[in-house]
């Protein structure tokens, strides 16, 4: 899961921030990330240097730049995660893209934030009352995509958070929230073409690798396959397996049932066969593909692989040379026994 936190300055986003850290979430800042770039090029920290760097950086790259940064340090951690100091509508709708994310916003009567920024005394709070009004005012309004954009960010929010009281109060406030990202918790799109592939995977007719293909582009389904044998052989669960030992690079000895193609290749092959370009595609499988489903993965043009578990004899040093992701939903290695 990925929670974005928004909101007004100085309204507590930091509180919300560290509450979370304490139910495990890990934290990425965007405020911390200028920071580092301010400090790279030897710029002093304040505001207004965090927003100029802030809008720069947007400006040469795009206006989710920054976000898709820390996303990608997220991504080398597994677990959820809550990124803050979200800006521009831009940074929303790329985290949108990513899977499960909930963006909370969080605001404050204004002298009230005031008082806390006063009261924070950090590197860029040290400001008369009407210097925080002209940088909320800077902050709160523009409609270049690469600046900040705080009211719409806001109207954007699945959830805001109104932080006029103690910390235990926004707390409460806070477990509120979990308690409806419960009720209205749907699966990403790739928990849901995983569990379609689940579902295709009882078709297989090896018990030994059940397991099923899912390829889909733009959020919709091109093929599937499970595991099986060649059109018009006779099937494992009719006469048995037919395995061969087979001796790896590194003196490891795993067992095979040869009778069977992979899903992975059954649905390549289904889509070659209906005509279906696959160029682009996603595949979804159980297990991290073998290096002759990997070959054709490769050469079939799909950019992307989404793995239930790893599998104990694969390796994925093909799809890294190929430039292809292979992202893993469960941490975990299958291994079979006997094997």
């Amino acid at each position: 899961m990925i929670i974005g936190i928004t909101g007004s300055l100085s309204s507590g986003k930091g509180t919300v921030v560290e509450l979370l850290v304490k139910k495990g979430f890990k934290h990425y800042s965007v405020r911390d990330f200028l920071i580092e770039e301010l400090r790279t090029i030897g710029l002093p920290v304040n505001r207004d240097n965090l927003v100029g760097v802030g809008n720069q950086l947007r400006e040469m790259n795009h206006p989710a730049y920054i976000v898709e940064k820390l996303y990608e340090r997220a991504k080398l951690v597994s677990g959820d995660c809550v990124i803050e100091s979200l800006r521009t509508s831009g940074e929303i709708n790329s985290l949108k893209q990513k899977g499960e994310f909930y963006l909370i916003a969080v605001d404050a009567d204004q002298q009230i934030r005031y008082e806390r920024a006063v009261n924070r005394q950090s590197e860029t709070d040290k400001i008369s009352f009407e210097k925080f009004l002209e940088d909320e005012k800077r902050e709160m309004f523009s409609d270049d995509p690469n600046k900040q954009n705080l009211s719409k960010c806001i109207e954007m929010a699945d959830f805001v958070l109104v932080n006029n009281g103690s910390i235990e109060e926004l707390n409460e406030k806070l477990n509120e929230v979990f308690e409806k990202i419960k009720d209205k918790k749907r699966p990403s799109w790739d928990e849901y073409f995983m569990e379609i592939a689940m579902a295709v995977a009882k078709r297989a007719t090896c018990d030994r690798g059940k397991s099923g293909c899912v390829i889909a582009r733009d959020k919709q389904i091109l093929v599937t396959g499970y595991v099986g044998s060649p059109k018009g052989l006779p099937h494992c669960d009719e006469v048995g397996h037919q395995m061969k030992s087979m001796i790896h690079e590194d003196g490891k000895v795993t067992n095979h049932c040869v009778r069977t193609a992979h899903a992975e290749q059954n649905a390549i092959c289904q889509a070659a066969k209906l005509g279906i370009s696959i160029n682009g595609a996603t595949l979804y499988c159980k297990m991290t593909p073998c290096p002759t489903c990997a070959k054709m993965i490769i050469n079939t043009g799909i950019k992307r692989v989404v793995c239930e578990k790893r599998y104990h004899a694969s390796d994925e040093d093909l799809f890294k040379q190929a430039g292809i992701p292979v992202d893993v939903l469960n941490d975990e290695v299958e291994k079979y026994e006997n094997q």
